[in-house]
């Protein structure tokens, strides 16, 4: 099944982050992003229902703005963070705006008396935003041959105390430090769904996630957290390493808490 629908169907409870401008869901994995819009009455002769078409501009070109830079906090993984990314890779901010343009509204736009607009919107950070901003390559672990078989369907993280960062590409380390799973392991089609899903219980990752894990899922323990990265245990890093499909294909699900 497309992890795309997989990520779709997954329904557990809401992992938010707090952004400057907005706020990053992760379990559905979308930025939320308010925008606001002034009238000008007297550049609409004072009639408030051409302020309010104007004003409905300005919000949507405020949100556009608080989306922008809510994303910039967004961790793509350890260390860096979708803002480095678009000031270090020439062209990439607009690439990330013109996807950003495409935000949908949610609800129906707050209209005050004196023709000024407010509105809510989400952006996915899935997909093509994923696509852009996901590290190219440089993993040190590629993706298993395709008739690899593992002991499982998927690989459940249990990060609870680890205070583990959700982010667009975390990574699994062995105790030496050293990259088990991380984005240059990813196929293409699931470097758009980004590496991982979040949960915040055992109970929800098994159940309301069973769609991207399988039915018969590994369940490993973190031993601790670095960033955004889990650091596992010596000997379960090298089950991992035996050639699991389900990591190449992003079926992994970290629970936070």
């Amino acid at each position: 099944m497309r992890l795309a629908l997989l990520s779709c169907l997954a329904l557990a409870l809401p992992l938010t982050a707090a952004a400057e401008a907005g706020t990053v869901d992760w379990q559905r994995k979308v930025v939320k992003c308010t925008g606001t819009g002034a009238p000008n009455l007297q550049a609409a002769g004072g009639n408030v229902a051409v302020a309010r078409i104007g004003a409905e501009r300005s919000a949507k070109l405020d949100a556009l703005r608080n989306c922008m830079e809510a994303l910039k906090g967004v961790t793509v993984r350890s260390g860096e963070t979708v803002g480095g990314a678009l000031s270090g890779t020439p062209g990439l901010k607009a690439s990330v705006e013109g996807v950003v343009k495409g935000f949908r509204v949610v609800g129906s736009p707050r209209y005050f008396s004196d023709g000024g607009v407010e509105m809510d919107v989400e952006v996915p950070i899935e997909g093509k935003l994923s696509d852009l901003v996901m590290p190219k390559g440089g993993g040190e672990e590629k993706a298993p041959p395709a008739s690899a078989e593992g002991p499982g369907t998927g690989l459940i993280l249990d990060a609870r105390g680890s205070k583990i960062s959700p982010a667009l590409a975390p990574r699994i380390l062995d105790e030496n430090g050293k990259e088990v799973y991380g984005p240059g392991l990813l196929t293409a089609e699931a470097r758009k769904w980004n590496g991982a899903a979040y949960a915040r219980n055992l109970e929800t990752a098994r159940r309301e996630l069973s769609s991207r894990v399988g039915e018969k899922p590994v369940v490993m323990k973190v031993l601790r957290a670095q960033g955004a990265d889990a650091v596992i245990q010596n000997s379960d890093a090298d089950v991992l390493r035996r050639g699991q499909t389900f990591l190449a294909e992003g079926r992994v699900v970290i629970v936070t808490d």
